[in-house]
């Protein structure tokens, strides 16, 4: 299990779970330090070790692992790995992606022979921290069956969804769907308050039934219990998937007025206080409820 040395970039909220997970399965890890030490100091307590920098962690590994915020933040760190990288490494991007971004990086690292994967996931941090994340992979089948064994040391399922940019265009839909739910359950709870059916009640009546899902499940612990940290995932990322996928929409010259609805609902969170590093998704109730007067 150990012919691979793995570099971790990206220690937030997700990649604290996973890269915990790789070191603690038997992988040498490598991370580096970005904003705060804790996630670091932690890792290196089960055994990781620390880079200088991205360049020194690329040249000391095989496999690099990068969990970020979005397109931007992976362009400048391959661009900062991308001297440290040898011939016959593999980059995976775990965030959630502009997929045109994705097969450009791709495509620039190939003339250097190293490859390039998306592999994002799915649900929280809690699942990041127990190795049960879902994961859907665009990658060669050579490149799929290397890293494998490494995704599965935090994803309990693994769908190889096709070639390179896939598994973020996979991404992006799901969010929609995800997002797509927040949008609906935030709006229904507002007029249920509005024509007087308490939030209890509700609930009383979709848990459990058809309607019932995990989302909603998390998604009421906050709207119903006020658990803050329900779904930690902020109202800023979810916003910007949406503007991912929109622009994935357009370039599929496709018509999406149910995505742009939903996109809307977290633009208005974020245009009246939503946009803080602990403003989550579940909050977006609060943000749609205050529109309407409640």
């Amino acid at each position: 299990m150990t012919q691979e040395k793995i570099g971790f970039v990206g220690l937030g909220l997700m990649g604290h779970g996973m890269a915990k997970n790789i070191v603690e399965k038997g992988y040498p890890l490598t991370v580096v330090a970005h904003r705060k030490r804790a996630a670091v100091d932690d890792l290196m307590s089960r055994g990781a070790v620390e880079a200088a920098s991205l360049e020194d962690l690329a040249r000391n590994c095989t496999v690099i692992l990068m969990c970020l915020t979005g397109s931007p933040e992976v362009a400048a760190a391959v661009a900062a790995l991308k001297p440290g990288l040898a011939p016959g490494a593999v980059v995976v991007d775990c965030s959630t992606s502009d997929p045109t971004v994705t097969l450009r990086l791709a495509a620039d690292l190939a003339k250097i022979g190293v490859d390039f994967v998306d592999a994002p996931l799915s649900r929280t941090p809690k699942e990041a921290w127990a190795g049960t994340l879902d994961c859907m992979v665009g990658a060669s089948d050579t490149a799929f069956a290397r890293v494998q064994p490494i995704i599965a040391t935090w994803a309990a399922k693994i769908v190889h969804i096709g070639a390179v940019g896939d598994g973020h265009k996979m991404k992006l839909l799901n969010n929609f769907l995800s997002l797509g739910y927040a949008a609906l359950y935030s709006e229904a709870l507002a007029l249920s308050r509005k024509v007087g059916i308490p939030v209890a009640d509700f609930d009383k009546v979709i848990r459990g039934g058809r309607m019932d899902c995990g989302f909603y499940q998390t998604f009421m612990d906050y709207a119903l219990d006020g658990n803050r940290e329900a779904h930690k995932f902020t109202l800023g990322n979810a916003y910007k998937d949406m503007r991912y996928v929109e622009s994935m929409a357009n370039g599929a010259t496709i018509a999406t007025p149910m995505a742009s609805a939903v996109k809307n609902a977290f633009a208005l969170a974020m245009a009246t206080g939503g946009d803080g590093p602990e403003d989550y998704v579940p909050h977006l109730s609060d943000y749609i409820a205050k529109a309407n007067g409640l």
